[in-house]
């Protein structure tokens, strides 16, 4: 029997929808062409054709459903164990380029299903793909999410510290494994009890990754390379120094702050060093995400501006000294000068 409730139908396959338009913006028109970015669109692709494939079958009757369908979910099953695995590897390694070892081990597995699919198609062996061979396939999701949980044990043991603090983009990929494991246990569960439960934590875990991207600082980092397991060490003192008053005296004549969308590659280039350099001096040096760093200088150029342009609104310094909405502007003002732009400006009146 098929469901027919729209309000579920929707809730079901937004996560499918939008997990198609992320893997083919990651696989083919990211402007950050990466070996993690790829990875992650391959992951992106093979778990929405499987939750695809679920909500076709939920939302179709018996006798209307095109079986092909069916095998094409499940083989691309047989995959995302793998696309996790290398993605978070290419990741934790900062890979540059894709092994030759990774192509024909990800061949083999890709060719392993085909060729089943076509000896044994879905059509005519239904009985073999759902009493032996899918079981194949979640043991082999299985296994490449615990070899998944090995390559990130590092920086599971950096959340366990209380002395270090892991980076967003370590962060990110715990998240990723932890949507993933939330995915694989959904259909572990609905294979026995209610299958429509994995492809509603499929929008859940979707839209979850996406929340905490828009509620990160540094998100700008996630899809960047992170930094290697050493290079959180600090720039030299001398070194630091005369980048931090080079720092000073290019946010002074450029006013970067003042751009809503800076990024912290803008002002790497005007520095003339990496954006990685530039993230350690900050992070290491200066104790401060890129983040805070820029909101501290519109919050100067906001309290000149409340000194110095009694005509001007509240709101439109708030805008003039780079920040995108007033309530952002209020509330990074309050949190570093520990008082509202109002009763800053009123103490002064």
């Amino acid at each position: 029997m098929a469901f027919d409730n729209p309000i579920l139908f929707f809730i079901c396959s937004i996560g499918v929808f939008n997990g198609f338009l992320a893997s083919f913006y990651f696989l083919f028109f990211s402007n950050q062409k990466r070996v993690q970015n790829f990875f992650f669109g391959l992951l992106l692709s093979m778990l929405s054709l499987r939750i695809g494939k679920s909500v076709y079958i939920l939302f179709t009757e018996r006798i209307e459903r095109d079986l092909l369908i069916s095998q094409i979910g499940l083989s691309a099953c047989f995959l995302i164990g793998i696309s996790l695995f290398y993605y978070l590897k290419s990741s934790v390694e900062n890979r540059k380029t894709i092994p030759q070892t990774w192509k024909i081990h990800y061949l083999i597995l890709a060719i392993v299903v085909l060729l089943i699919g076509i000896i044994l198609p879905y059509r005519t062996n239904v009985d073999f793909w759902h009493q032996y061979f899918i079981h194949f396939i979640y043991g082999v999701w299985g296994i490449y999410i615990l070899l998944s949980a090995f390559i990130l044990r590092d920086i599971f043991q950096k959340l366990l510290q209380k002395n270090e603090k892991c980076t967003t983009s370590e962060l990110w990929l715990v998240a990723v494994f932890i949507g993933n494991v939330l995915i694989f246990s959904a259909y572990i569960i609905g294979y026995f009890y209610l299958y429509l439960i994995g492809t509603i934590t499929f929008s859940v875990v979707f839209y979850g990754l996406l929340i905490f991207l828009l509620f990160k600082n540094n998100r700008e980092n996630v899809f960047q390379d992170i930094p290697e397991k050493y290079a959180a060490k600090k720039i030299e003192d001398d070194k630091a120094k005369s980048l931090t008053v080079a720092l000073h005296q290019i946010m002074l004549k450029e006013q970067f702050h003042k751009n809503t969308n800076v990024k912290l590659k803008d002002i790497a280039d005007a520095l003339d060093i990496s954006s990685h350099k530039l993230s350690q001096l900050l992070n290491d040096n200066l104790g401060k995400s890129f983040t805070l760093f820029i909101n501290e200088y519109r919050i100067e150029e906001a309290k000149q501006l409340l000194l110095e342009n009694k005509q001007y609104t509240l709101e439109a310094i708030g805008f003039e000294a780079g920040f995108s909405s007033k309530s952002t502007f209020y509330a990074t003002f309050k949190k570093i000068n520990g008082q509202t732009p109002s009763e800053f400006k009123k103490q002064f009146s």
